[in-house]
């Protein structure tokens, strides 16, 4: 959600998406100064994460934390649960959930002694996620992956969803060398040693989060069962090359929440609220008890699933060739030799490129370097080495 929130902030006059506490329409040539609050409680017994930050103009580069802000949530049994400042969000002091049944609202003031406070909101029905499915599909003329979640609440209570995923995928250095080329020496006197890596630079993971809003509803079906496509990938995208994992988020929601999400994919979904597609206002679940403070968020109470899956590029495409890397990995050659008059010679460049990293070692005999761009030879010149605590192979 935090991406969603720094998509929506980067576009003119904030304030006119949602959660104002007054109607007003679009100024295309002012500039409001508004809070952003994104907050999910869930039913997860862990530290809850609440983000407070404030509208930014266009030439700005991003969202400013709003800091110093007191946090808290509180339940209609009396319970209190405290937030603190931790690396530019607000977490809960203690670990709590959501329980059934139990209403929560939010209270924030901040360092000015603003208020704002949500509604109350109760847990929304639980109902966890059958399987995340994935399947080769062609969409738009383009073969590849589809990944479906799917989701049955036989007592038709469920109904609006949200999806998030956090995608993982091993990559491997198309031209990896078990050594990386040293220089040693002086201007006339250079030397190239060939010496094992420092750590694992062949196979890394990589891992995004996504970006979009993605809902569904069954709202208008005759059984509140879900089977939706939450991800794409083109058999020829590099990230499915090796093994793929996905991990998909599923949370329920209210038909406020759902609403406001919806609204919000479809101010944000052009790429900008400047558009024919334009709103005018919604609203949000939170106000400030001063109504010339604007306020954009909402307060949510969801209960929340979660599922990961795997799956390598031979399972579903079986003697298939694998998808290209992502960059071109053409091979170099230099003579590592310093005679002008020789066009082979270009021993300069050879120690300029591997001082400055620019290339890599790959291969080479009797003086003859095969040298590559970083990405090629060293995975993580752009990933991590560091394999996840939940990956299997």
């Amino acid at each position: 959600m935090r991406k969603l929130f720094f998509k929506i902030t980067i576009l003119a006059s904030l304030c006119v998406l949602t959660g104002c506490t007054e109607q007003y329409a679009l100024q295309t040539d002012t500039f409001e100064d508004a809070i952003v609050v994104e907050a999910t409680i869930t039913n997860e017994l862990k530290n809850q994460e609440i983000k407070i930050s404030r509208t930014y103009k266009l030439e700005e580069n991003g969202p400013q934390f709003e800091s110093g802000a007191t946090v808290n949530v509180t339940d209609d049994s009396g319970n209190q649960y405290d937030f603190e400042e931790n690396a530019g969000t607000y977490i809960s002091q203690i670990p709590f959930q959501a329980i059934p049944g139990r209403s929560y609202q939010l209270n924030i003031i901040t360092n000015k002694g603003i208020s704002y406070t949500s509604s109350p909101e109760i847990l929304t029905p639980v109902n966890p996620i059958i399987d995340v499915v994935p399947s080769v599909q062609v969409r738009d003329g383009i073969r590849g992956v589809e990944i479906n979640v799917s989701s049955y609440d036989p007592t038709a209570s469920s109904k609006y969803y949200r999806y998030k995923y956090e995608e993982t995928y091993k990559i491997i250095a198309p031209k990896w060398s078990p050594s990386q080329a040293v220089v040693s020496g002086e201007a006339g006197n250079y030397e190239i040693d060939l010496v094992p890596h420092e750590g694992e630079t062949r196979t890394c993971y990589s891992t995004k989060n996504s970006t979009d809003i993605i809902l569904t509803n069954t709202s208008g079906l005759s059984e509140d069962r879900v089977y939706y496509p939450i991800r794409f990938i083109s058999n020829k995208n590099y990230i499915i090359t090796h093994r793929y994992s996905i991990l998909v988020t599923q949370y329920i929601q209210n038909l406020a929440s759902y609403t406001y999400y919806k609204t919000l994919r479809e101010t944000s979904g052009s790429g900008s609220i400047l558009s024919q597609n334009q709103p005018g206002f919604f609203y949000g679940n939170l106000k400030s008890e001063n109504p010339n403070e604007k306020v954009i968020g909402f307060f949510e109470v969801s209960s929340v699933s979660s599922k990961r899956m795997f799956f390598n590029y031979v399972d579903l495409f079986p003697g298939e060739n694998a998808p290209p890397y992502f960059t071109k990995c053409d091979i170099q050659t230099f003579g590592f030799c310093f005679d002008y008059a020789l066009p082979e010679c270009d021993g300069y460049n050879l120690i300029s490129a591997i001082q400055t990293n620019s290339l890599l070692y790959y291969s080479g005999a009797n003086d003859t370097y095969n040298m590559v761009i970083p990405p090629c030879g060293d995975c993580t010149t752009f990933s991590s080495n560091i394999k996840p605590s939940f990956w299997t192979d």
